[in-house]
């Protein structure tokens, strides 16, 4: 929903990227909040087939249903600044 890009901030904010990258993976919703991504990787050395940084050094989805269920959770709850979170059935399992 682009409709919130009017901040105090001018024009810009209207043309940056969402800064929320969102993915339903494996039956869990799971969100990346790029704000939060400082791009320490620790989700890419957990699982590295589900995610990577781009040419930001922030994390974005590549194949995450290419890890398994266990190891794709396991990579979002890596993450030291709680920059992806995960639902099941509508109940935050990760952080």
């Amino acid at each position: 929903m682009a409709g919130n890009g009017d901040d105090a901030g001018g024009g810009a904010a209207a043309d940056a990227p969402d800064p929320l990258i969102e993915r339903e993976v494996h039956g869990l919703r799971a969100v990346i909040d790029r704000d939060l991504c400082v791009g320490f990787g620790d989700c890419i050395e957990e699982g590295p087939e589900a995610f990577d940084l781009d040419e930001d050094g922030v994390a974005v989805f590549t194949t995450p249903e290419h890890a398994s269920r266990s190891r794709f959770v396991e990579a979002c709850a890596s993450c030291p600044v709680d920059a992806i979170t995960v639902w099941e059935d509508g109940v935050e399992i990760v952080p």
